[in-house]
């Protein structure tokens, strides 16, 4: 994938592409890959540095973590705390409980092939390790599931095991990848429309039905989340045959989630300009994260 500015912010009404791209605790796993702003910038809205690459609620903890250019940082009573080491966490996937993958950079000091290839995490991000194409792939474009791993970083990857990796083809460069927590379908992003796989990222097919988005991110193997172009958000619970698109706007996207609680609602967390924020009435509103 192209090496966008660290410090870019996709605004909407923008022909800009987008780069990656998962409050009541205890959902279930979703995907992590968009947001709201109401101004302000991101050290005062409560986010650890001027950009998110991804935003996941941990299915483990329950709680929210961000990846970010200064490393991974886990929300805690409304405060981000740094995990692990500094690394820039250029993509993100959470896996399952404190499971994660990323790619990247580390800092200096980190014992960590620059690029750090794919890396994983068992213990939510206190220690990585590298899984494989450590000094040779820094995916822009990360997702995951329960068949495997997808990435992008000028060419499309896929692998069942985070070890061996097969090439793979698509039409047009995803600017983010969303599995279905069960591998069933893929979305990516892309400046030509949205597509849809149903073999791990071997073949794609436009989704006629879906608006254009900036970001996706699946909930469950029937239902995604994803911001469009105008700043709607909007929601497909048939895996993409049919999309509804929210009365409410979002800004300044930055990254996106979407997961269910304990309850089965579905929760979608994005991170803008202006901080963390949650919708559970599929867009209608936001509500910055920790204030319900």
């Amino acid at each position: 994938m192209s090496r966008y500015p660290r410090n870019l912010v996709i605004p909407l009404l923008a022909s800009a592409v987008l780069l990656l791209a998962a409050c009541g605790s205890g959902t279930s796993a979703g995907t992590a890959a968009a947001g709201q702003a109401a101004g302000g910038s991101a050290q005062n809205a409560g986010l650890p540095g001027e950009h998110v690459h991804g935003v996941a609620r941990n299915p483990g903890d329950g709680k929210v973590y961000l990846a970010t250019h200064h490393g991974l940082f886990r929300y805690d009573n409304g405060n981000p705390v740094l995990v692990g080491p500094e690394v820039d966490l250029m993509g993100f996937a959470v896996a399952g409980p404190g499971r994660f993958f990323a790619s990247g950079h580390p800092a200096a000091g980190v014992d960590l092939p620059a690029p750090v290839g794919l890396i994983e995490t068992v213990d939510a991000g206190k220690t990585w390790s590298v899984q494989s194409l450590g000094g040779q792939a820094d995916f822009h474009a990360l997702t995951s599931s329960s068949k495997g791993v997808l990435g992008y970083d000028g060419a499309l990857q896929s692998s069942s095991d985070a070890k061996t990796w097969k090439p793979l083809t698509i039409a047009s460069e995803p600017t983010s990848l969303a599995a279905a927590p069960d591998g069933s379908r893929v979305l990516a992003t892309t400046a030509s429309g949205v597509m849809l796989s149903s073999d791990q990222g071997a073949t794609w097919a436009r989704l006629p039905a879906a608006p254009q988005l900036l970001l996706a991110a699946w909930a469950d193997k029937s239902t995604a989340a994803g911001v469009t172009q105008t700043g709607a958000l909007a929601v497909t619970t048939d895996a993409g045959a049919t999309w509804t698109t929210s009365t409410g706007k979002v800004d300044s996207i930055q990254a996106i989630s979407a997961s269910r609680t304990r309850g089965g609602t579905l929760e979608v967390l994005v991170v803008t300009n202006s901080g963390v924020q949650r919708s559970v009435d599929s867009g209608a509103s936001f509500s910055p994260l920790g204030t319900n």
